[in-house]
């Protein structure tokens, strides 16, 4: 038997992080086996179906590396298809129409509360002939509901019919789902369709064990890369939200196909945790290649603040500088974003501005120092890292000063902030010439 399985969202908002988890669940558990996996956009909610929510849905499985096979399939274009089942249930005398009115239903309802019952529907159509239906009457409202008076798809019905003819042989959910399973089976079973293997898992809870809510982390997929986090690292982040592998945290895509099974999914709902995703994330960036690096930040850029900007001022010559620094730039980030702030001392232009702690640290005193170790740098030939640090120390040395002393109202010239990378790494990836510029700036005022 081949293995198919699916990912069927409701293109009514973006692609929420529970919703990439069992994306992710249901594309490992396929392709571990050989598998088909498929998507399905169940669009049958007109008023609230988007098209941006479709795009977002496409755009973040595609970011996160999820691919599915063959085209999505769309649940409204198979409307027809839905009535057509319905229609073989009633000449089965599998389902009948309900005639119901407002009124009626209504007075059901109201019984049902007042006698604390969770079923409203008293199934008076069940055995009627349809001859004794007055006009005008509401036909939406059946035991479970296949088809509404406007000939429509019910969620119930549109699921188990597009599920059989898409051949899906496993469905891997969320526990939300378990009410719906019990229904689908009865609808399943009138048709005389095998059930697929269903599979549900538990939700994803805030760190406080409580529902996952935006102040938790229940954001789109398109918000995480927006934070600048590395598809790979969300990626390996979501399967550890409620499976394990003995011990593993950290897992290629690759280990991850070759270990996914559904017994190892944990009973309990996973909780949340962004400083474990900014470690995770942490890691991987280490990982990651400069090259590799940059190429992720650029793919960045039109999906943060001010990033055509930065965009804009991507010269062959800007690329080569944050290749340079990018060993140290990476080495304390937690995210892209980080990168990003951390080498703004390369997209700022003459004379760079200061923040209010490397203001406090260029007073006289240092404006003075600036001028005296500019005055050493100009004689450096060549200007490498090692070249400069030299230069430094023996500046510091011959006037009895600390190596920070000296290094501080630099790195406050050179980068506008009291934190950066290495101060050496930085006059070497400025180059001479703005190095000498910059503190030319700062020692004049």
């Amino acid at each position: 038997m081949t293995v198919v399985a699916r990912f069927a969202p409701s293109p009514t908002g973006f692609l929420h992080i529970g919703g990439a988890r069992t994306a992710l669940f249901n594309w490992l558990y396929a392709r571990g086996r050989g598998g088909k996996m498929l998507l399905r956009i169940e669009d049958t909610d007109r008023e609230r179906s988007t098209q941006a929510a479709i795009d977002a849905i496409l755009d973040g499985l595609t970011w996160l590396g999820i691919d599915w096979d063959g085209e999505a399939v769309y649940q409204f274009a198979r409307s027809q298809r839905h009535r057509e089942v319905v229609e073989e249930l009633l000449a089965a005398g599998r389902a009948y129409r309900c005639y119901a009115s407002p009124e009626e239903l209504a007075q059901m309802r109201e019984a049902a509360r007042r006698e604390g019952r969770t079923r409203l529907y008293d199934g008076r159509w069940r055995d009627r002939d349809p001859s004794e239906a007055p006009p005008a009457v509401n036909e939406n409202l059946d035991d479970l509901v296949l088809l509404r008076s406007d000939g429509t798809p019910t969620y119930m019905l549109a699921v188990v019919v597009d599920d059989h003819d898409m051949a899906v042989t496993h469905i891997i959910r969320g526990d939300d789902h378990l009410t719906n399973a019990a229904r689908q089976r009865q609808i399943y079973d009138a048709l005389g369709w095998p059930v697929p293997v269903m599979a549900h898992i538990p939700l994803i809870h805030g760190p406080d064990g409580s529902k996952l809510s935006k102040r938790h982390g229940a954001l789109g997929v398109d918000a995480y890369r927006a934070m600048g986090y590395l598809p790979a690292a969300l990626r390996n982040y979501l399967v550890r939200l409620g499976w394990s592998h003995g011990d593993q945290e950290i897992f290629s895509t690759e280990e991850m196909i070759a270990a996914f099974d559904l017994p190892q999914i944990g009973r309990s709902p996973a909780r949340f945790d962004f400083a474990k995703l900014e470690s995770l994330n942490g890691h991987y960036i280490r990982q990651s290649s400069d090259t590799e690096l940059l190429e992720a930040i650029e793919r960045l850029l039109p999906h943060i603040a001010e990033g055509g900007e930065l965009a804009a001022k991507m010269t062959s010559s800007l690329r080569r500088q944050w290749l340079a620094a990018m060993p140290s730039l990476k080495e304390r980030a937690k995210t892209l974003l980080d990168i990003i702030d951390g080498a703004r001392f390369l997209l700022t232009d003459r004379p760079i501005p200061l923040d209010e702690k490397a203001e406090g640290i260029l007073n006289p005193d240092a404006r003075a120092l600036l001028r005296a170790v500019a005055a050493e740098l100009a004689a450096v030939e060549p200007w490498t890292t090692e070249s400069t640090e030299r230069a430094v120390r023996d500046f510091a040395e011959r006037h009895g000063a600390k190596l920070g002393a000296v290094a501080q109202p630099l790195r406050a010239a050179l980068t506008g902030r009291t934190t950066s990378p290495g101060i050496f790494e930085v006059l070497t990836v400025l180059g001479k010439s703005e190095s000498l510029g910059r503190l030319s700036d700062q020692a004049a005022l």
